[in-house]
C-alpha cells in the first residue's frame, strides 16, 4: 500500500497593485473653483473645505489637489463672510435713512 502525499504548488501570484483614489482630492479642487465662478455661496466652500481635508487623511496621491481645493475654498468662504459683514454693516448703517 502506498500512500501519495497532495503535492501542493506554491502560489505564485504577484502582488495586486492598489490603485489610489483621487476622487476626493480631484472633488475638493473642483468645487473650489466652482465657488470662486458660480457666485457668494456659503455652503459650496464648507463641502469643498470638508473634502479637502479628507482627501489629504486618505488619498496620498491626490495631495495638490486637495491643498489647492483647501485654498480655493477657504478664500471664497472668507470673501463670502466679509461680504456678508459688509452688507450688514451696511444695512445698518443706511437703515436710520431708510425711514425718511
Amino acid at each position: 500500500m502506498t500512500t501519495t502525499s497532495p503535492s501542493y504548488a506554491p502560489e505564485t501570484s504577484a502582488p495586486t497593485a492598489v490603485a489610489e483614489s483621487r476622487g476626493l482630492g480631484i472633488a475638493s479642487f473642483v468645487i473650489g473653483l466652482v465657488s470662486l465662478f458660480a457666485g457668494y455661496t456659503f455652503v459650496v466652500p464648507i463641502v469643498g473645505l470638508v473634502l479637502g481635508i479628507m482627501a489629504l487623511r486618505r488619498e496620498t496621491a491626490s495631495r495638490t489637489f486637495a491643498i489647492w481645493g483647501i485654498v480655493l475654498s477657504g478664500l471664497m468662504l472668507v470673501a463670502t463672510v466679509i461680504a456678508g459683514l459688509g452688507a450688514v454693516v451696511f444695512g445698518l448703517a443706511m437703515l436710520p435713512f431708510a425711514f425718511l
